[in-house]
């Protein structure tokens, strides 16, 4: 494989960045700058620079004297995140209500209409995906460039957990209810509604996760 765009470190970013979140680079996983060189064609100073700008979005760690390695997410770093991306992504949804067009609810009802369907049918992937959505619309609502990178880049490491917080008992259905909340509060332009409901569906994101952590350390132990 050969990279040949001018912005070439930010090219390999991407690729390793992609690797990182499939799961091809797992955590924990040492990064061999030779090999990469090798396969990619390229010299070491793209990489490197590369694995800065990983570095600095938290996905990557350099260790004097042994290299670059993928980082690991702790329950403490889950602990410290979490309560963060509540808070930013509460705010997000106390501009929306105050933004949100008529048109801009219709669409929401659409997608939560789709959201309440995925759920009832406990297809969980597709209920991620328009999960997905409903955030990212939220935030787009918010009209907030700070709020957005400030998201964006959490949720960067949030992805490094690969933990699915639906599959912990009882979820699927507390997550939908949830969301229903916070689309009642956007719907009824109560900003202060609706940012104490996003904060109450992230905050309860973490406890599943943690649940879901001590179900996996019980099988480990049994």
């Amino acid at each position: 494989m050969r990279l040949v765009h001018n912005s070439l470190h930010q090219e390999v970013a991407v690729l390793l960045r992609d690797q990182i979140f499939a799961g091809t680079l797992p955590p924990g996983s040492f990064i061999d700058e030779a090999a990469l060189c090798e396969s990619l064609k390229i010299s070491r100073t793209p990489l490197r620079e590369a694995l800065k700008v990983l570095a600095a979005e938290g996905l990557v760690r350099h260790e004097p004297r042994r290299g670059s390695f993928v980082n690991q997410v702790t329950e403490q770093d889950l602990d410290e995140i979490f309560p963060i991306i509540a808070l930013l992504e509460g705010r997000c949804a106390f501009e929306a209500a105050r933004n949100a067009s008529d048109a801009d609810i219709a669409a929401l009802d659409a997608l939560h209409a789709r959201l309440t369907e995925h759920a009832q049918a406990k297809r969980i992937n597709d209920y991620y995906a328009t999960n997905f959505s409903i955030h990212e619309a939220i935030i787009t609502l918010a009209n907030n460039r700070w709020l957005a990178q400030a998201i964006a880049d959490l949720r960067k490491i949030l992805k490094l957990a690969r933990q699915q917080q639906l599959h912990a008992p009882g979820r699927l259905e507390q997550s939908l209810a949830e969301h229903l909340a916070i689309y009642a509060a956007l719907r009824s332009r109560d900003s202060e509604g609706a940012d104490a409901a996003m904060r109450t569906h992230l905050t309860r994101q973490r406890e599943a996760l943690r649940v879901l952590a001590r179900e996996q350390k019980s099988r480990l132990l049994a």
